[in-house]
């Protein structure tokens, strides 16, 4: 089947909410046969078109990832949440939601085994990439047929996992807001998901009255540097990643724009060519702010002793900027943040301007 169009919001036409982002068979296996709840059906089509539909609320969630479990913990459905694979570091999530985070059973630190997940009595699987199927753990994957004998429905987060392939590179954060309603409407908690994309816009609609108005020349370049895929050949981020959305949004051009997909192994003379302005030092969470600083620290100091960077106009004037790879790469509430800061320390006159 051919590979369908990225969705944007879900549309809600009765009682029949119909998105982007899950995947299934179409029937109406699981625990949720025959029930209603308000706002229930629920249809949602993955990234090819296929549809499944969810009668009830789903009592049983696994996430693959940190990024799905926050979004379940701040929809306030994280008390449905019986496991996750790569959990969030300690630090990684603010207050209450790093507690209850802290609670969820870890099923693994990285891809969940296939017998694990299929045995852990799940209705609902929520999958952050498409990819984490073969990450690590390459023909470990459940297939479709196997997700539905469990009785366990699989959604994708369609703004990472449906990305790669869709036609159009993602130039605002709408793909992530339809994330975040999608999952509102399956596990019936709309109004917070509706709240959550309202403080979202709030942000991004106070960086685009400050910096909207910049014309394409004028907008500095901006090269995200992902430390952690290795310094020997550098990975860019690419118009179908959600890091293109968050660069351009923060009135930023992102030096890849060019390539398609969402990631793409690029050389070190390419980077050169591209002569950023500025440098995203993109760090995964380590678990402490010490660990966290301590990377950044690394990897400011590889950009200015390789003798292919060391030169660079941003590692010259120390353009750089300490953001972490989560809240910019994967869908989640945290974008709009990241929005925020990057447009202030790259257009700080503007915000004082617009005060």
């Amino acid at each position: 089947m051919r590979p369908g169009k990225l969705c944007g919001v879900a549309v809600v036409v009765a009682l029949a909410a119909t998105a982007c982002g899950g995947s299934g068979t179409g029937s109406d296996t699981g625990t949720d046969k025959g029930a209603r709840e308000p706002g229930f059906p629920v249809k949602v089509a993955d990234c090819k078109g296929v549809t499944t539909t969810f009668r009830s609320a789903p009592r049983k969630i696994v996430t693959s990832n940190a990024a799905a479990l926050e979004t379940l913990l701040r929809l306030g459905a994280g008390d449905r949440v019986i496991g996750t694979g790569f959990p969030p570091h300690e630090g990684a999530l603010p207050g209450a939601l790093g507690a209850q985070a802290r609670k969820v059973p870890v099923l693994a630190k990285s891809v969940i085994p296939k017998e694990k997940l299929l045995g852990s009595g799940a209705d609902l699987y929520i999958d952050t990439f498409a990819s984490m199927n073969t990450m690590g753990r390459a023909g470990d994957a459940p297939t479709e047929e196997e997700f539905t004998a469990a009785g366990i429905k699989h959604l994708y987060l369609a703004s990472t996992a449906c990305a790669p392939m869709a036609e159009k590179p993602q130039r605002d954060l709408s793909g992530v807001e339809g994330d975040i309603k999608r999952l509102g409407a399956v596990t019936g908690t709309s109004r917070r998901a509706d709240a959550l994309v309202a403080g979202m816009r709030a942000k991004t609609d106070k960086v685009h009255r400050a910096v909207g108005g910049l014309a394409p020349g004028k907008r500095p370049t901006y090269f995200f540097f992902d430390y952690d895929a290795g310094t020997k050949q550098p990975v860019a981020v690419c118009r179908k990643q959600v890091a293109n959305a968050v660069i351009g949004q923060a009135g930023a051009r992102n030096v890849f724009d060019g390539c398609d997909g969402d990631f793409k192994p690029v050389s070190w003379e390419d980077v050169v060519a591209k002569d950023p302005d500025w440098i995203q030092l993109g760090v995964r969470n380590r678990g402490d702010a010490a660990a966290n600083a301590k990377a950044f620290d690394e990897a400011a100091a590889f950009l200015k002793r390789f003798p292919a960077t060391k030169g660079l106009a941003a590692v010259r004037n120390g353009k750089f900027l300490r953001i972490g790879s989560e809240r910019t790469t994967i869908a989640g509430v945290g974008n709009a943040d990241t929005v925020e800061e990057i447009a202030r320390t790259l257009h700080p006159d503007r915000f004082k301007a617009a005060r």
